[in-house]
């Protein structure tokens, strides 16, 4: 079982859509957010992600391919 932990920064039309729900749900991946910022024009969260890593890299490219922008993040420190 892989960890990643990830900064996600959503474009304003998919604020409302339940993403990380689907990619955990879609991928069987386990997500545990640690911070948020959801507001009616921006929001992004800071998350980790847990399970199968050929699992994990298919969740991020499917969110990518939604338009999330997807950052890796170092501790406390987003790349």
């Amino acid at each position: 079982m892989a960890s990643v932990r990830l900064k996600l920064t959503f474009p304003e039309e998919l604020i409302t859509e339940p993403i990380v729900y689907l990619v955990s749900r879609d991928f069987e991946l386990v997500s545990n957010i640690r911070r948020a910022d959801v507001r009616e024009h921006i929001g992004w969260m800071v998350l980790s992600l847990e399970g199968d890593e050929d699992n994990i890299d298919a969740g991020i490219a499917w969110m990518q391919s939604r338009g999330v922008i997807v950052d890796p993040v170092e501790g406390d420190i987003v790349q």
